[in-house]
């Protein structure tokens, strides 16, 4: 899936179930490659997800769809944006 970094800032991000997830506030590069690797999402749902941090970063390999959103598989390991450690 090619799309400009530009399109995924401040995209809301929902899960395949219809769940919000939360906003993109930056994206994760891999420079080995030169890939994106991860969305690091601000804005969380609480209810969806019981976090310490400020935000999320979730990798991109789940990402289904790029639009007017963004969706994403199920995710189970989650990285906090503020490095705690899960």
């Amino acid at each position: 899936m090619r799309i400009e970094i530009t399109a995924l800032l401040d995209q809301d991000v929902y899960t395949q179930r219809g769940i919000f997830v939360g906003r993109v506030d930056d994206v994760v590069l891999d420079p080995d490659v030169g890939e994106v690797s991860g969305l690091a999402l601000g804005n969380v749902n609480k209810s969806f997800l019981d976090l310490k941090g400020k935000g999320i970063i979730i990798p991109y390999q789940g990402v289904t769809a790029v639009g007017d959103i963004v969706i994403t598989k199920h995710f189970g390991t989650i990285s906090y944006s503020d490095d705690e450690k899960v």
